[in-house]
């Protein structure tokens, strides 16, 4: 089976058009606001790619988003919404960061127990989740809001009482030892703040695309989404389904936060649960629950993000103009339905249909 069938090729299409459909938005927005388009995409694209340290930034940027995206993504695919990736990407992030301020290991051996740490934490929490639908049909929506929640308080808390820094809001800065940056890997970016966080995240793709089109699980996990009942009916038992679909999301989302407080920053900031967590859910609706469309929405995403200061900057366009942008994507991609039967539509007469 190719990699790229027919489906993912179509998925790519649309991920396209849904692109152009937001900028073509946004682009009537910077008129409407007496600003010249070509000139605010211009510096909106230069600000992410115009060199390679902003490259490199872009890519960090977009790290945090494969993650998270691909926590939403595989939660989908079996019919779950995992809203609470922020929530899973605190705890998997604070217990990187624990080990990391802790453990006494040599750095490759350190940072292996630091991704273990929170790939495990992250995934034993969303799989709470899981077993409350599984055993006692709870909602997973309510149930992640409440453990984002739990998270946030718990985190709250235990910074402050073990992992105290130089401010009361956040912990110690993590060792050089602990840190997802290396020397080699800035000096190849010009000085960016790019970390090994964007290798374990296209890890992270390449093992979920072949979790979903090439094992057993990957086909139970799409199985309960299609139809649980039918599922069932072929003896996929649907509620492991579920506990391991939201395991696997967790985990994608503790390895997020591990990649957000010890790549990205250097140390744990309390009081705010992750943006990153709710912007996943973006990047999986741009990119219809595909890994390979998640990392390209991810990167997308990355560039406009880093870029949007720069536009702001050399541009009287406000920042709240890529925001935007992103909200209408976003808006699109919700209704990529409709796209795709325009899409079907299309290729049918193209083809000689009525």
């Amino acid at each position: 089976m190719p990699i790229f069938d027919r489906r993912s090729r179509k998925e790519a299409l649309l991920l396209v058009l849904t692109i152009l459909a937001g900028l073509a938005a946004g682009a009537v927005l910077m008129l409407l606001t007496g600003n010249d388009p070509a000139a605010g995409y211009g510096y909106l694209f230069r600000g992410g790619l115009m060199s390679l340290e902003r490259a490199g930034n872009t890519l960090a940027t977009a790290a945090p988003l494969i993650f998270t995206g691909l926590s939403v993504a595989v939660a989908f695919k079996t019919g779950l919404f995992n809203i609470g990736a922020a929530g899973q990407m605190l705890i998997g992030g604070f217990c990187a960061v624990a080990v990391g301020l802790t453990a006494d290991f040599p750095r490759p051996l350190l940072l292996a127990a630091m991704t273990a740490a929170a790939a495990v934490s992250g995934g034993v929490w969303a799989a709470a989740a899981g077993w409350f639908k599984a055993r006692f049909n709870v909602h997973e929506v309510v149930s992640t809001i409440m453990l984002n929640w739990i998270a946030y308080w718990l985190v709250y808390y235990l910074v402050p009482a073990y992992f105290k820094g130089p401010f009361a809001t956040e912990s110690r800065n993590i060792p050089a030892a602990a840190s997802l940056r290396t020397d080699w890997l800035s000096g190849l970016f010009d000085g960016s703040y790019i970390n090994l966080g964007i290798f374990l995240a296209i890890a992270a793709v390449l093992l979920c695309a072949f979790l979903l089109q090439r094992t057993t699980l990957g086909f139970a996990l799409k199985a309960v989404g299609f139809n649980r009942l039918a599922a069932e009916y072929a003896g996929i038992d649907a509620g492991r389904s579920i506990v391991a679909a939201m395991a696997l999301a967790g985990a994608l989302a503790g390895l997020g936060g591990m990649t957000l407080y010890c790549g990205y920053a250097a140390s744990l900031q309390i009081g705010v649960l992750p943006s990153q967590g709710i912007d996943g859910i973006a990047v999986a609706l741009l990119a219809s629950n595909s890994p390979w469309g998640v990392l390209a929405a991810a990167l997308f995403f990355g560039v406009l993000y880093s870029g949007k200061g720069f536009m702001n900057a050399m541009t009287s366009i406000p920042p709240e103009i890529a925001d935007t942008i992103i909200a209408t994507i976003i808006y699109f991609a919700a209704t990529s339905a409709l796209m795709e039967k325009g899409v079907d539509k299309v290729v049918k007469r193209l083809k000689g249909g009525v």
